[in-house]
């Protein structure tokens, strides 16, 4: 198994620890479970940059780069939801769109797959990555000082950070289907 491989495998290993540290009442606990995430999502930035660079790209490291990462960020924006943290109607309508989103362009990809065709990520899906891992990391930020005196800006940034991480993942989905037009249609045959 390459580094960048191995990146991928403790990006998954890390989500459950977030997940315990998120939830167990210690002080700053949601300081500690933003950098669990930090780290985590920044491990998605280094084993794709590592895997370009020297050419260890595997269909391995594609399944378990994707995986980890779409499974970091769900869970970190479930457990958002379920710690009521931001109003439950922007999490809720939010979070389902990004799980529509995630679900319908993963269950494409296998499709095209079986049928030898490739559905490549491109940098519009990077920065809604991006986008969405700033968000979930200022709304953490928020949950630990939501009494305190910076709170309020941090609750507003958090709203707007949400709605526009929703806003990029219908217009990356939106992106993601007219450009994989001609693969789609291949594939409806």
């Amino acid at each position: 198994m390459n580094l960048p491989n191995k990146l991928s495998v403790l990006r998954l290993i890390l989500i459950p620890v977030f997940i315990t540290v998120f939830y167990i009442d210690f002080p700053y606990h949601y300081l500690v479970a933003c950098g669990i995430f930090a780290l985590s999502a920044f491990t998605d930035f280094l084993d794709g940059h590592i895997a370009r660079k020297y050419n260890l790209v595997t269909d391995l490291g594609k399944f378990l780069d994707s995986s980890a990462d779409k499974v970091l960020v769900l869970s970190a924006l479930v457990i958002i939801t379920d710690a009521n943290v931001l109003p439950r109607a922007l999490c809720g309508i939010g979070v389902s769109i990004i799980l529509a989103r995630e679900i319908l362009i993963s269950c494409l990809r296998m499709v095209a797959a079986s049928k030898g065709l490739v559905m490549a990520a491109d940098k519009f899906g990077k920065i809604k990555t991006l986008f969405q891992d700033l968000t979930i990391i200022v709304v953490i930020i928020y949950a630990q000082f939501a009494g305190a005196s910076l709170g309020n800006v941090l609750y507003i940034s958090s709203i707007v950070l949400f709605a526009a991480s929703t806003l990029l993942t219908i217009a990356s989905g939106l992106n993601y289907f007219i450009r994989n037009k001609k693969t789609l249609s291949t594939i409806n045959r």
